[in-house]
């Protein structure tokens, strides 16, 4: 009986490390199948970071280049302003001569308006060329993209669908109308 005893006591034991060598086993088993599922979530979270913040900057940049766009559409005629500056200040220059001429001097300041203003005008046609404004021709044939007839007269120097007279100047911008030329055309 004794050694019934003995087995009986061994045998909880032997089960005893049985069970704890299976739920080691068990335990390793689940360990190697939670590794790569472990392994597949942290790589998930890893995109995910990665996405948001790729995310983050591309959304950054947009609000970076809207501004940019606004700025640019804004400040646009900024250099063209800092060129028409020069001319404000010859027209300037130009009315403070006036105020200052009296009966003694006033052919003299007469002649430097003239001059004043000739150089005025030549400055204020180089800042629009430069600019790309240029006066568009209007001599010879009526062309209704580039001109907009006021009236017909009679002309026996012209023929019929000539430019006679030019009321108003036009001007391009680069490859575009800007305003087209107010003429007279010619009929018979």
């Amino acid at each position: 009986m004794a050694q019934d005893e003995e087995k009986n006591l061994e045998e909880p034991q032997e089960e005893e490390i049985q069970n704890e060598k299976d739920k080691q086993a068990q335990s390793q088993d689940e360990t190697t199948s939670k590794d790569p599922l472990e392994e597949a979530l942290a790589e998930a979270a890893e995109y995910k970071d990665k996405y948001l913040r790729a995310h983050a900057d591309f959304e950054n940049a947009k609000k970076r280049l809207e501004k940019d766009k606004i700025n640019a559409v804004s400040y646009a005629n900024e250099s063209f302003a800092k060129d028409l500056l020069a001319v404000m200040d010859s027209f300037e220059n130009a009315l403070s001569s006036i105020e200052s001429a009296d009966g003694e001097n006033a052919s003299e300041v007469l002649s430097q308006m003239k001059e004043g203003v000739n150089l005025t005008y030549e400055q204020l046609k180089k800042i629009l060329e430069k600019n790309h404004i240029k006066e568009i021709d209007s001599s010879g044939a009526f062309d209704p993209q580039l001109h907009q007839a006021i009236m017909q007269v009679e002309s026996e120097e012209h023929e019929e669908g000539d430019v006679v007279q030019v009321m108003q100047k036009g001007y391009t911008i680069k490859d575009r109308i800007l305003r087209p030329a107010m003429v007279s055309t010619c009929k018979k």
